[in-house]
């Protein structure tokens, strides 16, 4: 009696779009014009509606080549219950503008979580929901193992 074969195992197939906006050009750069696009790319990650973010700048960095701009996100969860959430969760973006490069390029970004030191490059990297909702349960777990 010969064994019958199973079929071969295909694996569901996931395609995963990662999305991206035109960001500016170096000549039309202004901090403003930075948290605008920061939030216009915010928008095109998917994340549950309920949360809520804010977007600040922070500083003007001068290097050798090029000026950084620091700005971060702030993220949280608030409820009916809990209005004020226990904990959030930072991005921080760095808007990178070059001195070499012709200004018609356009801006350099990459961001980090707050809890990582990799770099995400917009174009590049898929956001996951999941990576907020780690920072705010690793700091909720904090908070809850220390007694005042």
């Amino acid at each position: 009696m010969a064994l019958e074969e199973p079929p071969p195992c295909r694996e569901k197939e996931q395609s995963y779009v990662i999305r991206n906006i035109k960001w500016t050009s170096c000549e039309d750069f202004t901090v403003n014009r930075g948290v605008q696009q920061i939030e216009d790319y915010i928008s095109t990650w998917e994340v549950h509606e309920s949360w809520l973010h804010c977007t600040d700048f922070l500083r003007e960095e001068d290097l050798e080549f090029c000026k950084r701009y620091h700005y971060k996100t702030r993220w949280s969860l608030p409820t009916s219950r809990k209005p004020i959430p226990r904990a959030i969760a930072s991005v921080h973006f760095i808007i990178e503008i070059s001195e070499i490069k012709p200004r018609t390029f356009p801006v350099e970004v990459f961001f980090f979580l707050e809890s990582n030191r990799l770099e995400h490059r917009p174009g590049k990297t898929s956001f996951r929901e999941k990576w907020l909702k780690d920072i705010i349960e690793s700091k909720n777990n904090l908070m809850e193992s220390i007694f005042f």
